[in-house]
């Protein structure tokens, strides 16, 4: 009797198997790749993930520390165990530390600035101040300045244009910013650009302290003497090593002298604790600043300037050291040729254990798993490489040159990268490629969540249905389906996706381990097991979830990239810049009137001649017929295309290889070869990080940011680059659906 229910019972499991489908699988392959699937999460263990986190955090890890290398060679011990080709890519670059560092207010009051974290007795690692790089942002100048203090809030160009109408300037000035708002090498870009001789940038507790709950070691946020290390290289111009713009940084690359790097911040900045930032603002005079400016600390916020003079002096040593990427390789059985690509970088600036070592251990999880099918015949079609990346945190230094050293072999080759950054409990995220959507919404529904019990698409539409309005909630009703985020910088993807044109995107979990601990000591063993993810269990919902992206692009009949989703989104993005010409209009007519209601004022008297202000220049017409035409000529064909994809299972095998070369290449037609306007390195049109947001993406960059700037001529040309941009993607699709057809 049990062997005929046991019997019946498989029969419905697998006859449930054949009524799944997934996308890019005929129906023939869907329950292999299932039960492929079913015995991958059989393999992963929270309990080794947490081994190798308390490992991976025990020592201080930045770059060309010793912990540095030995994680390298740790992790690459255990991938050549799970049966990886397995190398240590080694390259040298530029990686600034300090040498001296002063930050003093003088006058009647004076302070001196501790610049110091405080070792506590329930954080073990706290207290390795011998090997801890200290509280400091790296690729900033030199310099010994002593000036008036001046507060900017963010530090963002819009936060100028309030401190112009007060009449105050930053000129010859040190000003001091939040960190928010913006990424933090914007505030001192932004900062010299009006004139200012430095710059020091704080943690206000309203956004990272007390404000927000209980500090460490009591709760996660951020106590009062902590500090957030961080680069403030010029990443939007260009990532990697500075010396080696474009190239790799081999050993016989030819290098840029210091002097004439671009990407080094023009003025000396330095990063301090809410608690070294509080009797500096107190000798702020001046007026008191907009409500929306203020922070938390137990002060009136003034914008200054100081009466008192705030010296800073800073010297670093400018080395070169060596960074150290693992490569782990397992040969596609089919398709050796076509890579699919997973990363996560392995340096910290301190200690690390949420940034990044949370997300790297959930990848180790992911390769020993598929090492493990490997080892029962279960291998992939397509060749699948784990990365560990070294230098991420300093500039994208360890994928950026990896990158830039293959960038042939991986325009032929790669099919996705996927990336994650450090991970966390709560909420699935995911930005990317839009022709990655409806396959990450597949995979989200078929992996639960470990608190909930549902899946973790579920779960992320029934925070988005709390959280939302009135209005908003009855448009969201009944609709699971997750529209992806689109990509700016910050993490590894970015030589991948912007530089390359690979379809990349970036996974992780968040939204419930809130903390202070950010690019501090205190980013410990210790503060994530109480905080961030305990019993990792996030961890193990992460490699679920990667994994199968992993598996079902590495297996693919059809890889499962829909242009048609791609070509809507990028329709949506043009609807915007029409929406943002009209409202730059707008506001142009809006002001000339005040403007010129401000001139008739003045013109009676002709004392007041000299202050006669000038009107704007009118936003000129724009023609985007090409644009409109293009994209409308694309969505004809990723229409057919997406019609037509199910004849794929009639291909010959030759056939069908071509078909899937032109679909994973075809991305790479949205590149423009010169790239963005003062930034060419940045050469995808559809995504790019802001010249002045950092980690925050420009959508269409090259005609929003020229809209953003009012530089009509550069608009225009980039209307044009645009549509033959998207022409030539059509043309990539129309060789796929050529195929097809035929």
């Amino acid at each position: 009797m049990r062997l005929i229910i046991t019997s019946c019972f498989s029969l419905l499991f697998l006859a449930g198997f054949s009524q799944q489908k997934i996308s890019g699988f005929f129906s023939s392959n869907v329950a292999k790749q299932v039960e492929a699937e079913k015995q991958f999460d059989t393999y992963l263990n929270a309990n080794d993930q947490d081994t190798w986190l308390k490992f991976l955090s025990s020592r201080p890890h930045h770059v060309g520390s010793v912990q540095g290398k030995a994680n390298a060679e740790y992790m690459a011990k255990y991938f050549r165990q799970w049966g990886y080709e397995t190398e240590i890519a080694t390259y040298t670059v530029l990686f600034p530390t300090p040498k001296f560092r002063q930050l003093e207010l003088l006058g009647s009051n004076p302070y001196k600035a501790r610049l110091q974290e405080t070792a506590l007795k329930e954080d073990r690692t706290s207290g390795q101040l011998s090997e801890q790089l200290p509280t400091y942002n790296a690729f900033s100048a030199d310099g010994d300045v002593t000036a008036e203090l001046v507060f900017v809030n963010w530090g963002v160009p819009a936060d100028y244009e309030v401190l112009d109408k007060m009449g105050i300037s930053v000129k010859g000035k040190i000003v001091i910013a939040k960190y928010g708002g913006s990424w933090r090498g914007i505030k001192p870009k932004v900062a010299a650009e009006h004139g200012a001789i430095g710059c020091l940038i704080y943690s206000d507790p309203r956004e990272d302290g007390y404000f927000q709950g209980d500090v460490y070691p009591t709760g996660p946020f951020r106590p009062e003497q902590s500090v957030q290390r961080g680069s403030v290289m010029d990443m939007p111009v260009y990532p990697g090593d500075p010396t080696t713009p474009g190239i790799g940084s081999t050993p016989d690359a030819k290098r840029l002298k210091r002097e004439e790097i671009t990407t080094i911040m023009k003025i000396p900045v330095l990063p301090i604790s809410y608690e070294d930032a509080l009797p500096l603002l107190k000798s702020l005079k001046g007026p008191v600043v907009p409500e929306e400016w203020r922070g938390g600390l137990p002060i009136t916020y003034h914008a200054g300037p100081s009466e008192a003079k705030v010296h800073l002096k800073l010297e670093f040593n400018w080395d070169m050291k060596p960074i150290y990427n693992v490569i782990a390789t397992m040969k596609g059985t089919e398709f050796p040729d076509q890579w699919v690509i997973r990363g996560n970088h392995h340096d910290g600036w301190v200690n690390g254990a949420s940034d990044p070592l949370s997300g790297m251990v959930a990848e180790m999880d992911e390769a020993r798993a598929i090492g493990e099918l490997a080892k029962k015949g279960i291998k992939p079609k397509r060749t699948v490489i784990f990365c560990a990346w070294d230098g991420e945190e300093p500039s994208l230094l360890g994928s950026t040159e990896w990158v830039e050293d293959h960038a042939e072999e991986l325009k032929k080759k790669a099919v996705m990268y996927l990336n994650s950054d450090g991970n966390s409990r709560g909420f699935i995220g995911f930005g990317g490629s839009h022709a990655l959507e409806k396959y990450v919404n597949e995979i989200t529904q078929d992996v639960i969540d470990p608190q909930t019990g549902v899946s973790i698409a579920e779960r992320r539409y029934a925070r988005a249905l709390a959280n939302a309005d009135k209005s908003a909630k009855s448009r969201l009703y009944g609709n699971k389906y997750m529209k992806i985020g689109a990509l700016g910088a910050g993490s590894d993807y970015s030589p991948f996706f912007q530089h390359l044109g690979i379809p990349s995107g970036n996974v992780g979990f968040g939204g419930e381990g809130s903390g202070g601990e950010y690019h501090s000591i205190y980013d410990s063993y210790d503060h994530f097991i109480r905080f961030k993810d305990p019993g990792l269990q996030y961890g193990i919902a992460l490699a679920k979830t990667a994994g199968r992206m992993m598996l079902r692009m590495a297996n693919a009949d059809v890889l499962p990239f829909d242009y048609s989703i791609l070509t809507s989104t990028i329709n949506d993005y043009f609807s915007e810049i029409k929406t943002l010409i009209d409202n730059s209009r707008s506001q142009v007519e809006i002001e000339n009137k005040l403007i010129a209601e401000k001139v008739y004022q003045l013109a009676a008297d002709p004392k007041e001649h000299f202050k006669l202000p000038t009107a704007k220049p009118s936003v000129p017409y724009l023609d985007f017929s090409p644009v409109e035409n293009a994209i409308a000529q694309l969505k004809k064909t990723t229409d057919a295309l997406k019609a037509s994809i199910s004849k794929a299972e009639k291909l010959d095998a030759a056939s069908l290889n071509s078909l899937n070369q032109i679909l994973y290449q075809a991305e790479q037609k949205l590149l423009y070869e010169n790239g963005l306007p003062r930034r060419p390195w940045y050469k995808h049109q559809i995504y790019a990080p802001g010249y002045y947001t950092g980690y925050g993406v420009k959508t269409l960059p090259g005609l929003r940011e020229g809209i953003e700037e009012s530089n009509w001529s550069e608009t225009k040309e980039r209307i044009e680059i645009l549509a033959k941009t998207i022409l030539k993607f059509d043309g990539a699709v129309q060789e796929a659906l050529s195929i097809l057809s035929k």
